[in-house]
């Protein structure tokens, strides 16, 4: 926003002096050419009159003084007679007698018109400012007095206001410069404020807050509707968090209290099945509320990571489920380096990895293969488990990470939590997940990035 202003604010410079530099230069252009033209002609005239009765009476008319007087640098006086032969010129070494009545200038003199005007001269190489009058008495044309002036001198001032112009023109548009890029600061500081606080609050950071604001009125009000908004829904989010986490723990004491009153039962045969179904429902319920109590710690997390060993915690959980997936012949497929240190909320990893593999044992049938891999990623770590199940379409994959949500036709027994843990362990501890078909279109494939690895040997 500070650029778009600052930009914003040379444009609009830049336009003003261009408006304004432009037609002032061209103005004093043509003011330069029209005063020289009105010098040259005043001193033409001074020229004839002084010549007229020579002229007239058919003399060469003597202006050695005048011509010695005559300081003009490059100028040059010419004055012909009637048939447009030189009989004075200020030009040295220069015969008299030429022949002036081919030139244009000349010949309108010698026609009763006053001219004046810019031409370029092949002899000289140069453009001239001429003037060029009639000498002339009651209606009779006795002859014509021309002056030229190279036209170098006008143009060097012209050239040189133009550059004053530039200069001046560049020194407005760096202040502009300076002062705008203040201004858009101080304009777009609060602004900057709000999207840090919105950024932090997208975070996660609940305690984010914009504070006192020195802006405009709608951005200060704007700034404490923000801070507001963002303690409401920290109220908000805190209460439920709270809510989850203690209905959860709250649950687990009666539900431990069933599973003793329904072990102590001692039914009959026909009955031990019902009370087999109880126990089971009763361990069913224990593990939901298990999950919720992960997730609201998951949701809970704080910003603060730590530091963790990716590969030491892929092998510590590979001891915890080897007997489980040996039970049905599942072979646990584990790659990963000595060492790969990750950022990662506390606890994260192993959670991560618990559920990642609860999900694919339950999903395979028995006697195949599930691959845990460890590895470095760029500037960041990864762990993949892969395993031979169905698998989920693409659109599943997309819905998998929800909570509560189950395949359809799945016989897992299962909440449909598992992926949902991952997805908010995952993202507090600044990484993703990604769910892919496995190789070949088989099975899935859940990989977990993490961030800022360091690898050792």
């Amino acid at each position: 926003m500070t650029r778009r202003l600052l930009i914003a604010y040379l444009s609009i410079t830049a336009f003003a002096l261009v408006v304004v530099v432009i037609p002032l230069g061209l103005t004093f252009a043509s003011r330069e050419r029209d005063r020289l033209s009105f010098y040259l002609e005043r001193d033409a005239v001074a020229v004839a009159s002084q010549s007229e009765d020579s002229l007239e009476a058919g003399h060469r008319p003597d202006l050695h003084r005048v011509f010695a007087n005559y300081h003009v640098a490059g100028g040059r006086i010419v004055v012909v007679d009637a048939a447009g032969r030189s009989v004075a010129d200020s030009a040295a070494g220069v015969p008299l007698g030429r022949d002036f009545a081919t030139r244009p200038e000349i010949a309108a003199a010698l026609h009763g018109d006053r001219v004046s005007g810019r031409r370029h001269s092949r002899t000289l190489h140069t453009d001239l400012v001429y003037v060029a009058i009639p000498v002339a008495s009651s209606a009779t044309v006795h002859g014509a007095v021309r002056i030229t002036l190279s036209s170098s001198a006008v143009d060097a001032r012209v050239r040189a206001t133009w550059i004053r112009l530039g200069a001046l023109s560049a020194i407005v548009l760096a202040a502009v410069g300076i002062i705008g890029l203040l201004l858009a600061r101080s304009v777009t500081r609060p602004v900057r404020q709000l999207e840090d606080a919105a950024k932090r609050l997208a975070a996660g950071d609940l305690d984010a807050r914009v504070g006192s604001l020195d802006g405009a009125p709608e951005l200060v009000a704007l700034g404490q509707q923000f801070d507001s908004t963002a303690e409401r829904l920290s109220v908000l989010v805190d209460g439920q968090r709270r809510f989850v986490a203690d209905a959860s723990h709250q649950l687990r004491t009666p539900l431990t209290a069933l599973r003793l009153r329904l072990e102590a039962l001692q039914p009959s045969a026909d009955d031990q099945h019902r009370v087999d179904a109880a126990l089971a429902e009763t361990d069913r319920l224990a593990l939901l509320v298990q999950s919720l109590l992960v997730l609201a710690r998951a949701e809970a997390a704080g910003p603060d990571l730590t530091t963790v060993d990716l590969a030491e915690i892929a092998r510590g959980r590979l001891d915890t489920w080897h007997p489980v997936a040996a039970a049905r012949s599942i072979t646990i497929d584990l790659r990963t380096p000595d060492h790969l240190l990750v950022h990662a909320v506390a606890g994260a990893g192993e959670q991560i990895l618990d559920n990642l593999v609860s999900n694919a044992v339950a999903a395979v049938p028995d006697g195949t293969t599930i691959t845990i891999e460890v590895a470095a990623e760029g500037d960041g770590g990864l762990v993949q488990v892969t395993d031979e199940g169905p698998g989920m379409s693409e659109a599943q994959r997309a819905e998998a990470t929800e909570r509560f949500w189950r395949s359809p036709g799945s016989q897992s027994k299962g909440f449909g939590l598992g992926l949902a843990i991952v997805a908010q362990l995952a993202g507090s501890s600044g990484g993703r997940v990604e769910l892919d078909a496995g190789p070949r279109g088989r099975g899935l494939q859940v990989t977990v990035h993490f961030v800022a690895p360091i690898l050792a040997s």
